[in-house]
């Protein structure tokens, strides 16, 4: 057997094992979803007001019947978030007999955009029109009407006490009980003032983190409920008065009656804002709630919890999901078609001098630098760039407001990189030996157009691959929020419409990680390391700049982009895989343009899938 065929059978082997092990972690993750089979997930779709639409998951237990209805929750996620991104607490609901239907808010996941450029306030997101419906149907005769709830996190937990004041508004119009029996809003305290916690005729829980970066907003300017005008606004609104006025609130304590629908509780989890969710103790606070107000007695204690384990299998499938597409890439480069494209490896950049080692590390510092301070001013001038996005306004022109800001980001930095690179070797590489056939960057234009092919051949089997495990398992590869969602055929247009720009970066990229970190007797895993840290330290440096501030100060460094700051927790871990990817597929080609294409194609359509998208309905 030459090595060739040996090589081959490798790939084979190792995407069949790949392939396996998607399959058996998403069944896994399925297994744990439908809580062993006695909860049915499945997706529903809703048609609400002006043409509008929601999609959502509903997670029925199978003791919720005609017999025996259950308590209705309804989950918002919050801003650039999806129903899978509180699937956790679906989970663990329904494992306690509750109904969920977790909703993709208004212009999030596959639900529509909405007529209304404030949804989150006017409309829950979406939520509030699930609720009407909820209770006013006959259809779903195995949920108790009575009981129906709502929470939510950050602009989500917005929407929950929105809908409390909402339907706690129709409720003194008919004089009937408010159709939300319960709210539980995490993360987002702005709304409890007293304009809205007036109309509010229902249980209330609010669980906020110690140390959210978005507290400088708050009226005290820090986290800390105790004394918090909010909280203590909160627990001050009982009805009738069962407390008097308090100054300080003790956590976790709970003030007023279910039965008078006013009970009031307030958490305060030592935690970061986008961590919230996923934190065991805040889920357990908001299990707690739920099992007081609608007087549940599970057999499971709040800290009996399996999400993380969920979690972890559609990480796993995630990863192997994307160790894929290099197997897969190198059977391809096998058929007729593909094989012009096997070229061989060119060979490595001499090992630098000390003033090469120089010059390396003064660019690699330079490149981080302008990484990082020039993130949040183009994020600043994607909402002058992009108005009608930026004002949640529908349009059809790069209508996705925060990858608005990471593309101008990805532009610029990927032209700053080709310019550096370009002067590099103008100045010092071609004096030292460097030839521009080390690169891999000759070509032409029928090679990039078959390269081209075989970007989007892969890229349609990592999203087949995709459909067929959501289709039969109804999970998707994520890990919290970083994740690949199944995507609508709308978003091709809008993949035509971002990647091409998007791809300026992503080719930076791969010449430089193949261009100019590929040394002579330097081995593969440190050279491959060093691109990854190469790739991140600029947006790495944004995150400590941000926190190190915080620490000190009590309040984050950039106060009106701390959102954008907040996204770069899911684009960082792909930033640092890039260059693996982009040096793999260069020493199966032998060229720089396979690797961008295809991440190009695969991480913008991740991105695409999982964030605001103001598309006309």
């Amino acid at each position: 057997m030459n090595h060739a065929t040996e090589s081959t059978q490798r790939s084979r082997r190792f995407l069949l094992l790949l392939v396996m092990v998607v399959v058996l972690a998403s069944l896994a993750a399925s297994y744990l979803q439908r809580s062993g089979g006695q909860v049915a997930v499945m997706g529903i779709k809703i048609p609400t007001q002006n043409g509008q639409w929601l999609t959502a998951d509903l997670f029925k237990p199978k003791t919720a019947t005609l017999e025996n209805p259950a308590p209705l929750v309804i989950v918002v996620p919050g801003f650039q978030r999806s129903k899978e991104t509180l699937s956790n607490l679906s989970l663990e609901l329904s494992r306690r007999g509750v109904v969920v239907i977790a909703i993709d808010p208004y212009a999030q996941g596959t639900s529509s955009s909405s007529m209304s450029r404030r949804a989150a306030t006017t409309e829950g997101y979406g939520m509030f029109a699930v609720v009407s419906y909820a209770h006013d149907t006959p259809n779903l005769n195995y949920i108790d009407r009575e009981r129906i709830a709502a929470t939510g996190h950050s602009a989500g937990g917005n929407a929950a006490i929105r809908g409390a004041s909402f339907f706690g508004k129709q409720a003194n119009k008919t004089d009937e009980p408010s159709k939300l029996h319960s709210v539980f809003v995490s993360g987002y305290v702005l709304t409890l003032t007293d304009k809205v916690l007036r109309d509010v005729r229902c249980n209330v829980g609010v669980s906020y983190a110690l140390y959210d970066e978005g507290a400088y907003r708050n009226e005290l300017k820090h986290g800390d409920m105790r004394r918090a005008p909010e909280a203590l606004r909160l627990i001050n609104s009982t009805r009738p008065r069962v407390v008097t006025d308090l100054n300080e609130i003790e956590l976790g304590h709970y003030y007023g009656s279910t039965a008078d629908r006013n009970l009031r509780v307030v958490y305060n989890e030592p935690v970061l804002h986008p961590f919230q969710p996923y934190d065991r103790v805040a889920t357990a606070n908001q299990l707690k709630f739920f099992e007081t107000v609608f007087d549940l007695d599970p057999d499971l204690e709040v800290t009996d919890q399996v999400w993380y384990w969920k979690e972890l299998l559609t990480l796993l499938s995630l990863t192997a999901a994307m160790l894929a597409l290099v197997p897969a890439a190198h059977l391809l480069l096998q058929l007729e078609y593909f094989q012009p494209l096997v070229h061989p490896l060119p060979e490595p950049l001499p090992k630098p001098d000390a003033k090469g080692k120089g010059i390396f590390w003064g660019l690699f510092t330079l490149s981080a630098c302008i990484a990082c301070f020039s993130y949040i001013p183009l994020a600043e001038l994607s909402q002058q760039l992009f108005v009608a996005a930026s004002s949640r306004q529908q349009t059809w022109f790069f209508p996705q407001r925060m990858n608005n800001a990471v593309l101008l980001w990805a532009v610029f930095n990927g032209s700053v990189g080709l310019l550096i690179f370009a002067a590099t070797h103008h100045f010092y590489g071609r004096k030292h030996g460097i030839r521009k056939e080390m690169w891999g960057a000759v070509s032409s234009l029928l090679e990039l157009r078959r390269t081209l092919v075989l970007a989007i051949v892969l890229f349609l089997f990592f999203f087949l691959l995709l459909f067929g495990i959501y289709y039969f398992f109804h999970v998707d590869y994520r890990f919290v929020f970083l994740g690949s969602r199944v995507f609508q055929a709308r978003l091709v247009f809008l993949l035509l419409m971002y990647a091409p720009l998007f791809f300026v970066f992503f080719l930076s990229n791969s010449l430089r990680v193949n261009g100019a970190m590929r040394f002579k007797g330097q081995d593969e895993w440190k050279s491959m390391l060093l691109a990854g840290i190469a790739n991140t330290a600029g947006l790495v440096l944004i995150v400590m700049v941000q926190y190190t501030v915080y620490a000190l100060t009590g309040t984050v460094h950039w106060t009106d982009g701390w959102l954008y700051v907040n996204l770069l927790f899911g684009v960082v871990p792909m930033m640092f895989v890039l260059p693996y990817f982009n040096r793999y597929f260069f020493r199966l080609t032998g060229r720089i343009y396979l690797g961008p294409m295809t991440t190009c194609l695969v991480f913008v359509m991740i991105l695409l899938s999982n964030t605001v998208c103001y598309i006309p309905l």
